[in-house]
């Protein structure tokens, strides 16, 4: 596209460091249902680190942990708790995208190299975004292995809960940081910012946030970043970069086709999501009007649906999944909705205040 001056295909995986890799993979396949697809540790010659690649449709999760001590991720692991450290594009040439990333400022991380093995080639290289996140370039055209070079691969299915893409990564930053990581995603990355939400949008009573939502000039990349706003109380943003020790990757959406589905599925199998008061569905047909779905069922659920020009959509959203208050996960099905549910900020801003007064952070 013309107006695109720096192609990204898609997001080709995120990768997690965690303490338990074989752990976080376990949970991941019998909870959200990946397929482990492959493998690496000291069986296959890794001697540091190991890894577990997982996939479901177009979403591939990566979970990487130090097996000595003294690995360079260690130090951030423990302070951080298990993170997202690296979200990955897929891109036609890792070499242009990180020569011209740093030449518009971006600090690198690692310079283009090849990794290869029997089943071919994958050029990368990365740089440096907020916190200690990291995108990561690579272009996988002539690899036809199981993941990367130097993983085995492994066929252990998952039981599928519907779950096709990544919609969107969310990043939350400090005080005062937001505009700067927004001016880093348009002048590094060539992203534009496609809707911003300020502390009258985004607030109740007691707490509030701002955020801009930046895409990549072909849209297939959208990625909100927030920044905590003045309020009564600590704000969900203000907790997160407590715990987390500064700024990072608060949340992951993955988009499904069927809402109703994919929660039932997630539920049955242990995991918690927010809840909104019941008043919430009492109003809801006024002020989304007709949609598919019935509301008895999703407000047994819990999915919150909001309108613009363009259609609706169904979102909702899980309670933190790490012990940390931090990381958690975001199932949206867009019915032609190209927006991020800004009718339900109030009301889920009143459901994570209820869960912060339980942890006694608010």
């Amino acid at each position: 596209m013309s107006n695109d001056s720096f192609p990204l295909r898609k997001v080709d995986h995120v990768r997690h460091f965690v303490n338990n890799a074989r752990q976080a993979a376990y949970f991941y396949q019998h909870t959200f249902g990946f397929d482990l697809s492959a493998y690496r540790g000291l069986e296959t010659g890794s001697t540091d680190e190991v890894g577990y690649a997982l996939k479901q449709n177009d979403v591939t999760v990566w979970f990487s942990a130090p097996v000595r001590p003294g690995h360079p991720m260690a130090e951030n692991i423990a302070f951080h708790g298990d993170f997202v450290q690296d979200i990955a594009f897929e891109v036609d040439d890792p070499d242009w995208a990180f020569t011209t990333a740093t030449a518009r400022g971006a600090k690198p991380w690692r310079e283009p190299h090849t990794l290869e093995d029997d089943h071919g080639k994958v050029r990368m290289s990365a740089i440096c975004t907020y916190g200690d996140t990291v995108h990561t370039f690579l272009n996988r055209d002539n690899y036809h292995g199981p993941f990367l070079p130097g993983f085995r691969a492994e066929s252990e299915p998952g039981d599928p809960i519907g779950i096709q893409e990544i919609d969107h990564c969310v990043g939350n930053v400090e005080l005062g940081q937001m505009n700067v990581w927004v001016k880093w995603y348009e002048d590094v990355l060539g992203f534009r910012n496609m809707l911003s939400f300020d502390d009258k949008d985004i607030s109740t009573e007691y707490t509030a946030l701002m955020s801009k939502v930046m895409a990549s000039g072909n849209g297939r990349v959208k990625f909100p970043i927030n920044e905590p706003a003045a309020g009564k109380k600590k704000s969900q943003i203000d907790e997160y970069l407590e715990f987390f020790g500064g700024a990072g990757v608060q949340h992951v959406a993955l988009r499904t086709d069927d809402i109703v589905y994919t929660v039932s599925r997630l539920r049955a199998r242990g995991v918690e999501f927010l809840k909104v008061p019941r008043t919430y569905y009492d109003m809801l047909p006024d002020r989304v009007g007709a949609i598919d779905e019935d509301i008895e069922v999703l407000a047994d659920l819990g999915i919150l649906v909001d309108r613009d020009d363009e259609g609706y959509l169904l979102q909702i959203f899980t309670k933190p999944i790490t012990d940390r208050p931090t990381l958690f996960y975001e199932i949206i099905h867009r019915k032609g909705a190209q927006s991020f549910g800004k009718g339900n900020f109030k009301a889920l801003f009143e459901s994570i205040e209820r869960e912060q007064a339980l942890r006694g952070t608010l």
